[in-house]
């Protein structure tokens, strides 16, 4: 177990998901000869060091293949209710922290410089950071430690699209030379195609 207090933003790996959309058990299917979780694990593990993976209650060769990556597993057993409530157990296992870098499972092909350049903005100082690429917001995000509360309190599905809104001007946007910082899997398709989520909002 790792000591109560870190000087240093801790890596949040949201893999809690039940992946409906795909029909399958999505952190299992390989990307690359990896299963994805682990690949997405791989790359924010070699920008940051200390990386709290989110598992459902019952994930516990997930959890198993995780930590031996390196990652500290943590289970959220609400995490039927939404990313809301994955996203606040992590925060609420690593309390201590001085900010969460805010990765998820099914974007394997996010790089480990954009991991790093989000990482680089919070301990600069950035109250909240995000990943960009040509011109249009995606992952990871990044809290400072000021958000901790509204962290906690998160709750359903929405995440926590809500306190990137109120940061306003305050959000640095690291604008990245990696699409795959826009690429998720919602459904099968998405792994052959190179599909890119559109949810993101343009940077400004």
């Amino acid at each position: 177990m790792w000591p109560a207090v870190s000087a240093e933003p801790i890596a949040l790996l949201l893999a809690a998901g039940r992946s409906r959309r795909f029909g399958a058990d999505k952190r299992w299917q390989v990307v690359d000869g990896v299963p994805m979780a682990l690949a997405s694990a791989r790359a924010v593990l070699a920008a940051v060091p200390r990386v709290v993976a989110v598992v459902r209650a019952e994930d516990s060769a997930l959890a198993g293949a995780l930590a031996e990556l390196g990652c500290h597993p943590v289970t959220c057993p609400d995490a039927d209710r939404g990313m809301g409530l994955s996203l606040a157990a992590g925060v609420q296992a690593s309390i201590d922290a001085a900010g969460w870098l805010v990765a998820l499972a099914d974007m394997p092909w996010v790089q480990p410089a954009t991991h790093a350049a989000v990482l680089g903005a919070l301990t600069a100082g950035a109250s909240v950071a995000r990943a960009c690429h040509g011109g249009r917001a995606g992952h990871p995000v990044g809290f400072d430690r000021r958000w901790r509360d509204a962290l906690l309190a998160l709750d359903g599905d929405e995440g926590a699209r809500r306190i990137v809104q109120r940061a306003g001007p305050a959000l640095v946007h690291c604008e990245v030379g990696d699409p795959g910082c826009l690429r998720d899997v919602d459904r099968p398709m998405d792994l052959g195609r190179g599909a890119f989520s559109d949810a993101g909002p343009v940077c400004s």
